[in-house]
């Protein structure tokens, strides 16, 4: 039988993180930044300050991150004088994670009261002719091919309703924001349709072909479950992905993870000053 969770497991994550935040004399968040693969040194940023560090292990019914390079722990701290939640590591169906434990974070973050969400990942690029690795891309639409939903199963009224839209979640004023802030730095972002595919493995050049041929422009393991569950919840979201590298059978070349964390920390300085700019105006 299908394991659902209850809105009991949420109300006592959030409960144990809104005494947290108390304790220290940080207010309620309004907005939550997930840091993808090779990301999370942002959550060390001086910009963030009276921070506290939270691990996953010590929050009541978190998934704890299994993957060897994310920290797994919460970072919540005040930019700009509201606070922010950081968190650093995610959860991926190939670890073995249900759908919904996958985008667990964001049910708390909405009993919380987040309002708007970052969520960053890295990605391999599709289309060689306009996107080269190391660009930061807004995505602005996903495609999903698994069958699974993180909200399948009995619905959570308290998270939002049983049937919900999905055409405004990538919010296009915090599209033109964003992008607005790389300009005044001095570079660019591009917008692309990120596909989700479940992994461990990397795709096969014939589900990246596939993959152009709907129409998307990069692809990743991560992201979508949360952006569904944003949606279902309410939460604006801006998605920001990373190509870390191209996918399989651009190039030719065998795929690695060792590429997607070398071209992560190599535009890490681009990527903590968009985010320096784009997270006080969330």
């Amino acid at each position: 039988m299908l394991k659902t969770p209850t809105i009991a497991m949420y109300e006592t994550s959030a409960d144990y993180l809104r005494e947290k935040l108390h304790t220290v004399g940080l207010p309620a968040p309004t907005t939550a930044v997930i840091l993808g693969s090779g990301l999370g040194t942002y959550a060390e940023a001086e910009t963030i300050q009276n921070k506290i560090h939270i691990p996953y292990r010590d929050i009541p019914e978190f998934p704890v991150s299994t993957v060897s390079y994310q920290k797994g722990e919460l970072v919540a701290g005040e930019v700009a004088g509201k606070t922010v939640l950081f968190f650093n590591g995610r959860f991926h169906y190939y670890e073995g994670w249900e759908m919904w434990e996958t985008a667990y974070p964001v049910s708390v973050c909405h009993l919380l009261g987040v309002k708007t969400m970052l969520i960053t990942n890295a990605a391999g690029g599709l289309r060689p002719e306009t996107l080269t690795p190391g660009d930061l891309i807004c995505v602005t639409d996903h495609i999903k091919l698994c069958a699974d939903s993180p909200v399948r199963g009995k619905n959570l009224p308290e998270m939002g309703e049983r049937f919900f839209d999905m055409q405004s979640v990538y919010d296009r004023s915090l599209i033109a924001m964003a992008k607005a802030c790389a300009n005044e730095n001095g570079f660019s972002l591009g917008e692309g349709v990120y596909a989700y595919m479940t992994g461990p493995q990397f795709e096969t050049p014939a589900e990246i072909r596939m993959l152009r041929l709907l129409g998307a422009d990069l692809v990743g393991m991560s992201t979508v479950p949360e952006v569904i569950c944003a949606a279902h919840c309410g939460i604006r979201v801006l998605c920001i992905s990373c190509v870390t590298n191209y996918a399989a059978g651009v190039t030719g070349a065998p795929m690695t993870e060792k590429e997607v964390l070398d071209t992560s920390a190599s535009i890490a300085g681009k990527f903590r000053t968009l985010l320096d700019a784009v997270i006080p105006k969330l």
